[in-house]
């Protein structure tokens, strides 16, 4: 142990002043949980730009060096769109980003995070240690997910509030025909896998299909219980394999976690078993139902109170208000983060269970803002249905703290609150990912909050993105003009 504190004590991320004392005791506490573990090997990982778990997987013995000296991978895993391509422009003298030095695909720095230490039902030899990540001088990376996430909290907590988040995910798992491991799938990105539905769909809730699923259900729900996710409930969605899991109630850093923990868990343990789990939000099979990521907030203020409870039935809180006034003003602009694919926007269709365009109702599923306000219920809270859950959930919350903290240091009145979510006149939600980047990037309240470094930098890979899906022949164009013309 003491050979252990030494190094600690001396090691490259003390020497960047990234370590403390209490940094310090909590590696050495893990250091020694992992030998009692059992532990062989530690997957090292960080959340990119896009939610997706990337890292190194060290064994058990180099802990100890990784959580002294941190470790190091090519800094273009931060530069790539959702094909793996590096869109930024890494072998000229400008790369592209003005906060750091990031050409010649050289190195940053993942620092482990010792309470993000989680061992693996599913590989119990095993475990997952999530990291911050850094210039490799030891500054931070402004629009690295958990560190923008970070700032967000903490500027919130200097209005004097905090955000209690639940969360409820919607997700498919399907049968898997091949494994699509053929040398022709390897493209950029890969062929999709051949699927099969696991349980017909449209009966909601439907106890006969629940307990056809449930043995995928249990390996999922204790899994994550396994690794200390707070499951409160597994459901049968919707469309036909449509799975729900539940979430209890937490700060927006632990359910970031959370979710990008819990996507990953699912995808690895479902393919331990030949299944495919996706989190894609409208998959292209056969009469499936899109997939919704419906996060409920609250705000509580330092003596912990709820500040969401009303004192009557008739509207919101003074606070409440003014946090859906500002999720509403900049709902179109908070897309690229809530909704940051292509597919995502093919969810925006009315009578669907999803939003269409920007309102707010009580109890109304079809608002894109859900308010489940009653006198005296300390769950008092909105429910904000507007992303998608292949979001990533750092840059989820990031958004919505900037976005709600607007309405409230700018005092805004919610607009009337609707009844008919899907009648009238009103602003629409962007019909493509390309106006939501157009938005994004025109957004004065984000450049603010954010800084004009991570605005730019979110929004290349998402255009790159925009720009390979607009330049691709669709089946629509062939079945439309091959023939005709």
């Amino acid at each position: 142990m003491r050979r252990d504190d030494d190094r600690l004590m001396s090691g490259k991320l003390v020497r960047l002043g990234l370590g403390s004392a209490e940094r310090t005791e909590a590696a050495l506490a893990l250091i020694a949980r992992a030998r009692e573990d059992g532990i062989e090997t530690i997957r090292v990982l960080f959340a990119d730009q896009h939610g997706v778990l990337r890292g190194k997987t060290l064994v058990a013995d180099r802990l100890g060096a990784a959580l002294a000296d941190g470790i190091t991978v090519p800094s273009t895993l931060l530069l790539k769109d959702t094909a793996g391509r590096t869109v930024f422009p890494v072998w000229s003298d400008d790369s592209g980003i003005a906060s750091g030095p990031m050409q010649g695909a050289g190195d940053i720095l993942l620092v482990p995070d010792p309470e993000t230490y989680r061992r693996l039902p599913w590989a119990p030899h095993s475990a997952w240690l999530l990291c911050d990540v850094h210039f490799s001088t030891g500054a931070p990376i402004p629009f690295a997910p958990r560190t923008l996430l970070a700032r967000s909290v903490s500027r919130l907590a200097e209005a004097g509030f905090d955000m209690v988040a639940g969360l409820e995910v919607e997700f498919h798992v399907f049968a898997q025909d091949a494994t699509d491991l053929d040398h022709t799938d390897a493209t950029m990105p890969p062929r999709p896998p051949a699927t099969r539905a696991l349980a017909p769909g449209y009966q909601l809730l439907t106890e006969v299909l629940y307990d056809r699923l449930e043995p995928v259900m249990d390996r999922l729900r204790r899994a994550a219980a396994g690794i200390g996710l707070p499951v409160t409930s597994t459901e049968v969605e919707m469309g036909p394999s449509q799975f729900e899991f539940t979430f209890a109630p937490a700060a927006p850093m632990v359910h970031a976690d959370n979710l990008v923990m819990f996507r990953t868990l699912v995808k690895e343990v479902c393919a331990r078993e030949g299944l495919h789990a996706t989190f894609m939000c409208r998959p292209r099979v056969e009469n499936a139902a899109s997939s919704g990521w419906h996060l409920h907030q609250s705000l509580v203020g330092r003596d912990g109170t709820n500040l969401f409870i009303p004192d009557d039935g008739t509207g919101p809180t003074v606070i409440a208000g003014q946090w859906i006034a500002g999720l509403l003003a900049h709902a179109r602009e908070s897309c690229l983060l809530t909704t940051p694919t292509v597919n995502g926007y093919k969810r925006y269709q009315p009578y669907q269970l999803a939003p269409d365009r920007i309102s707010w109702g009580f109890d109304n599923r079809g608002a894109m803002i859900r308010a489940l306000f009653a006198p005296g219920d300390p769950a008092s809270r909105i429910e904000n249905r507007i992303a998608e859950p292949a979001a990533n959930p750092y840059y989820v919350f990031a958004g919505q703290i900037a976005a709600g903290l607007c309405g409230v240091e700018r005092a805004m009145v919610p607009p009337p609150r609707t009844e008919t979510p899907y009648a009238g006149d009103g602003d629409t939600l962007p019909a493509t990912l390309g106006e939501a980047i157009d938005a994004f990037e025109g957004s004065a309240m984000f450049r603010a909050g954010f800084g004009d470094d991570v605005v730019d930098y979110l929004v290349r890979p998402k255009r790159a993105e925009w720009e390979r899906y607009l330049a691709a022949l669709s089946e629509w164009e062939q079945a439309e003009y091959f023939g005709l013309y």
